[in-house]
């Protein structure tokens, strides 16, 4: 684990230049040299009086496969959130009841995060996946003619691929 620091967070109280034991930090650039950090040392996260120096991990452990079956089920569960994100929004645009409307939103928009993470977990909307690459291309085939689809973008993405 490393220190980072968040710039916009950062009031350059510079309380870090005094307590790392390295020098790792440096407010001028606002950067932390991850070669003198010492691996969760912490103590210019814990001295930051603006809560703008916080840890990264420096490994992440390889993705899991998702076995088929539970990515069919996963999947399923995301229909079913975005059927609940459509149920939530037409309830809401029903509503005169202000409250309503806003646990109503409140819905929609869990739902909508749910289903992402979901679609993520069963393998559709990652960049990298055999499906987000079919989707892609099945939309350059079909929308690729048409003014303002980014073809250049879909093909650095198709190329960067291959």
């Amino acid at each position: 684990m490393h220190a980072v620091r968040n710039l916009r967070l950062c009031t350059k109280d510079c309380v870090c230049l005094f307590i790392c034991p390295t020098g790792a930090t440096n407010t001028e650039t606002g950067q932390i040299d991850f070669d003198k950090c010492l691996d969760g040392c912490r103590l210019c996260v814990d001295a930051c009086p603006s809560g703008a120096i916080y840890l990264v991990s420096s490994t992440y452990p390889k993705p899991q496969t998702t076995e088929d079956a539970v990515a069919e089920r996963l999947f399923a569960l995301a229909n079913s959130k975005a059927a609940q994100e459509d149920l939530a929004r037409s309830i809401a645009h029903g509503s005169d009841d202000p409250a309503l409307r806003q646990i109503c939103k409140v819905v929609e928009m869990s739902s909508r995060i749910i289903a992402e993470d979901l679609w993520r977990e069963s393998g559709y909307i990652i960049a990298q996946s055999d499906a987000a690459e079919q989707l892609v291309e099945a939309m350059l085939a079909e929308y690729g003619a048409e003014e303002g689809f980014p073809v250049e973008a879909v093909q650095a993405f198709l190329n960067g691929r291959r």
